[in-house]
């Protein structure tokens, strides 16, 4: 049997794709920073036969068993019967765990229901794995020798508070955590992820630390991973990799693991003490939304406007008629006539916008879909604008929001340039 762990996944939901598998990817990346083994993940639905099946096959193959899901109150919600059945174990109600439940119904100023009593029951010889989120509690068991499990609800915060506060304590106290495989991503912005790997080559072929790199949605990422008795050696091992990555790649590399381009722009225009307005058209408010995902976001990003109409752009930014019917919406004069117009309308720092066409109807031979001007108008230059040509193969949601990024990205690379200002 393999020293290995293994994700078994129960929810038809997951199935019948109508929810997004996020927790299979949280423990994956869990596990391997923690550096267990982990060759096989496993999706079955609310069937206590195929459950069984999917038990009995893991059980040869791995050590440390994970399951998510099927912990609530509905009948279909069967992982801990199906488990106590398959081991030949009864289920016991726990008057502790009960307890726990009406609480915190009554905290919320609800009736605990009947069918609720269902997510007391346990396997006679198991312990709790509490839940201190939700009602439903997992389990850690070792239902014979050499074996152990770990259930966790399909709710994904329950479940990931649940593995932070309880199972990675108990896997560390308990001989699994031998080696930590600690990760750092940097991430990058303006440059295609076959230009960056040939750059990086020779990273390519370290075996300690690894750079392995990434592409999605416009953004390529290099993921670092180093291999140590500790995060701190493995840290210790990333650092002379990372700061030779980011030589590299220059301007490109715009932040590193959560940072994203909405965030590294929010604080470079808190340490200038700058702020910034916003005109998009094709965009439709994508801007805006990534600008204001970002806690804090109200200190420097004032607001914008969305100037799907051509009437918008001329009565509310003050872009000029002429230019609209002599260069058309999607040009360079109308890009930046629109951030110097938002600027001036809100009274910010930076204005910025973006004008294109996102299809997939609407573009002409000399104005494909997918070619977009980004406008930045700046504190004390004259207005510039970008041209992109993103191509029509990926479609209007992708166009959407690479011009969003790349107006984000634009930005940055300009406040790069100016000095911050004294706190």
């Amino acid at each position: 049997m393999n020293e290995s762990a293994e994700i078994i996944c129960i929810g038809t939901e997951l199935l019948l794709g109508d929810i997004l598998n996020s927790n299979a990817q949280f423990l994956a990346q869990q596990l391997a920073q923690l550096g267990i083994p982990h060759y096989y993940q496993t999706v079955v639905g609310d069937n206590p036969l195929r459950i069984k099946r999917a038990v009995a096959i893991a059980c040869e193959r791995s050590r440390l068993l994970l399951f998510t899901g099927g912990l609530g109150p509905t009948p279909d919600d069967l992982t801990h019967e199906t488990l106590a059945d398959f081991f030949d174990v009864p289920l016991q109600e726990q008057a502790d765990v009960l307890k726990d439940i009406q609480h915190k119904f009554a905290q919320r100023g609800r009736t605990m229901t009947e069918n609720n009593r269902k997510q007391a029951q346990i396997p006679q010889t198991a312990q709790v794995l509490s839940n201190s989120v939700g009602s439903a509690p997992g389990i850690i068991w070792q239902p014979r020798s050499g074996l152990t499990l770990m259930t966790f609800p399909g709710v994904p915060r329950e479940m990931q508070t649940m593995w932070r506060e309880i199972a990675v304590p108990y896997l560390q106290a308990n001989g699994w955590v031998q080696t930590v495989i600690h990760s750092r991503t940097l991430r990058f912005w303006g440059v295609s992820e076959s230009a960056l790997a040939e750059k990086v080559s020779p990273f390519l072929e370290s075996d300690n630390p690894t750079v392995a790199p990434y592409a999605s949605k416009g953004e390529v990422k290099l993921r670092i991973s180093a291999k140590a008795a500790s995060k701190e050696l493995a840290h210790q091992l990333i650092q002379p990799i990372e700061a030779e990555l980011r030589e590299i790649g220059g301007s490109d590399c715009y932040g590193a693991n959560e940072d994203t381009l909405a965030s590294v722009v929010g604080d470079l225009l808190r340490t200038r003490q700058a702020t910034l307005g916003v005109a998009e058209s094709c965009t439709g408010g994508g801007l805006g939304s990534l600008l204001t995902s970002v806690s804090g976001s109200s200190e420097y990003f004032l607001g914008g406007v969305i100037s799907y109409d051509n009437r918008v752009k001329v009565n509310a930014l003050g872009v000029r008629e002429q230019d609209l019917m002599e260069q058309g919406a999607v040009s360079d004069i109308v890009a930046k006539q629109m951030a110097v117009g938002v600027k001036t309308k809100l009274g910010v720092d930076w204005g910025l916008s973006i004008t294109g066409i996102a299809g997939p109807g609407g573009g002409t031979a000399t104005k494909p879909v997918g070619l977009v001007y980004i406008g930045l108008a700046s504190p004390d230059q004259p207005p510039q604008s970008f041209v992109y040509h993103f191509g029509n193969s990926r479609g209007r949601d992708w166009i959407r929001h690479v011009s969003a990024c790349s107006a984000l990205d634009a930005l940055r690379r300009e406040l790069l340039k100016s000095p911050e200002r004294p706190t």
